[in-house]
């Protein structure tokens, strides 16, 4: 059995990142990556569909520590896979990483103050565990029990489970589904398919922004690459920042910016009621990106089309909706959504106790309440991803340290009992649909202090990587067994 001193659990953007800050900033802790699938990358490398991309500009997106350099701003999955790649390769992280080493449980043991991780194949040891695969389940996605379906005499595909050697071309197509990843296929399939009709139940809102920036490409034309990243990285943080905290201040006002600039860029064919409207405020869910407008184009163009209904069956031809009418498809995509895990859906353990993530506070968005030296690693939703796992490494680090540095072997955050009667609250504050459905799944914020997780990255800026570590609710502590002994 291997003992190290830190596992992290993941090599998408999380894990690599983590890596990168712990033998930068805690270089004397031996550490390995345990990732499940073959390939690193995680998300950019399990999702394949066509189109699939970011909906971050890479300059947040990316690692500040290795400048994102590709022209484009809003980037394609392949270049974010090879951009991974690079960087793992360029630090020496791929040699730390092991791959097909799916972790099935972990036993904490207050005794020796060791996690034992249990994969498919093998064990290992390690003080500290730093899970960073997300919050979504890699298995499957969410799928919907469609009426009529097994008498649809076309083929139907979710986009989590993309088929390596689909062919689209001149079939006529329906995307089912109205987030991200719906937004994304429409003008992705467009020019290969007969024609692609997005059907979503209800509308999410919808910005169009450019793929390429040109305050950014003037900047490093002028600048060293590593100053201009970060002076971009600065200013994006700033800008996403502002707009999300006054949209949420001014929804209405938020609500109109948005429609109006999406009615500029409809054909007269396509009306904002009932398509474009959503029923809910900005940022009670993501917003849907779309670079340069290129769902509009589609649009605008004729190669796509929207309806807004819902299914009332499958038909052997296609489908028939609840308003009587019919949509003809050789080709269904149902981007009805995902389904959320926590902690990689781990089997843990603490002193031989199971634990149950839901029942658990999060504190500082990453220590789940009770649970000793153990890490989850989650991004923001109204900004890059890679902002808060960074951020979140960082004070893992500080945490590695702090032990090294005191002679102790535990860290855990404990919450006031009398918090527990808080209404619940998943970490993942949305109102989409894949979070309600898992909200029973997810660890609860509290209601206020280090268990409150705000979409505030300038605010945990200053409280990760400079507020005390000693704030009461993280307490340290020796092994039981050497304080024993003494």
């Amino acid at each position: 059995m291997e003992h190290l001193d830190v596992l992290i659990v993941g090599a998408g953007l999380s894990g690599i990142g983590a890596a990168y800050r712990i033998q930068t900033q805690s270089p004397h802790r031996t550490y390995a990556v345990l990732e499940a699938r073959d390939d690193l990358g995680g998300t950019w490398d399990l999702f394949r569909y066509p189109g699939i991309r970011s909906d971050s500009d890479m300059f947040t997106l990316g690692f500040p520590f290795h400048p994102w350099t590709a022209a484009k701003a809003i980037a394609d999955g392949p270049d974010i896979l090879e951009y991974l790649h690079e960087t793992a390769s360029t630090y020496g992280i791929d040699k730390h990483i092991r791959f097909g080493r799916r972790v099935v449980r972990a036993s904490w043991s207050s005794t020796e103050a060791l996690w034992t991780v249990e994969t498919e194949e093998e064990s290992y040891t390690c003080k500290f565990l730093y899970t960073c695969s997300g919050y979504y389940n890699y298995d499957s996605g969410y799928v919907v029990d469609f009426p009529g379906l097994d008498d649809f005499a076309g083929q139907v595909v979710h986009p989590q489970h993309w088929p390596t050697d689909l062919d689209y071309s001149g079939k006529r197509v329906v995307v089912i589904g109205s987030g991200a990843t719906a937004v994304t296929l429409v003008p992705a399939m467009a020019p290969d398919a007969a024609h692609v009709t997005l059907l979503q139940r209800s509308p999410s809102y919808i910005a169009s922004r450019p793929a390429r920036s040109a305050f950014s490409d003037r900047l490093r034309a002028v600048l060293p690459e590593q100053l201009a990243h970060h002076l971009i990285r600065a200013k994006n943080v700033a800008f996403s920042t502002l707009v999300y905290n006054a949209f949420r201040r001014w929804p209405k006002r938020a609500a109109r910016l948005l429609t109006t600039m999406v009615a500029k860029q409809l054909p007269e064919s396509v009306p904002m009621d009932p398509h474009f409207l959503p029923r809910y405020d900005p940022w009670d869910q993501r917003l849907c990106l779309v670079p340069d407008g290129d769902l509009f184009v589609a649009l605008r163009d004729g190669s796509a089309s929207i309806v807004t209904d819902e299914v009332e069956t499958f038909t052997p031809t296609g489908l028939r909706l609840k308003s009587g009418q019919e949509l003809e498809a050789d080709l269904v995509v149902t981007a009805t959504g995902l389904r959320v895990v926590a902690l990689g859906n781990i089997e843990l353990t603490v002193d031989g106790q199971r634990v149950d993530p839901g029942e658990r506070f999060v504190y500082k968005g990453m220590m789940l309440s009770g649970i000793p030296n153990l890490a989850w690693c989650v991004g923001y939703t109204n900004n890059s991803w890679t902002l808060r796992s960074d951020l979140t490494s960082k004070y893992v680090c500080r945490l590695l340290n702090h032990l090294e540095r005191t002679g102790l072997d535990i860290c855990v955050a404990e919450i006031d009992p009398a918090e527990y009667d808080a209404p619940r609250r998943p970490v993942i504050d949305l109102s989409s649909g894949y979070i309600r459905r898992g909200a029973a799944i997810l660890p609860r914020q509290g209601p206020n202090g280090p268990w409150r997780l705000r979409q505030n990255y300038p605010r945990d800026l200053l409280s990760l990587r400079y507020g005390r570590l000693t704030d009461g609710a993280l307490q340290f502590k020796p092994a039981y067994a050497t304080k024993s002994a003494a």
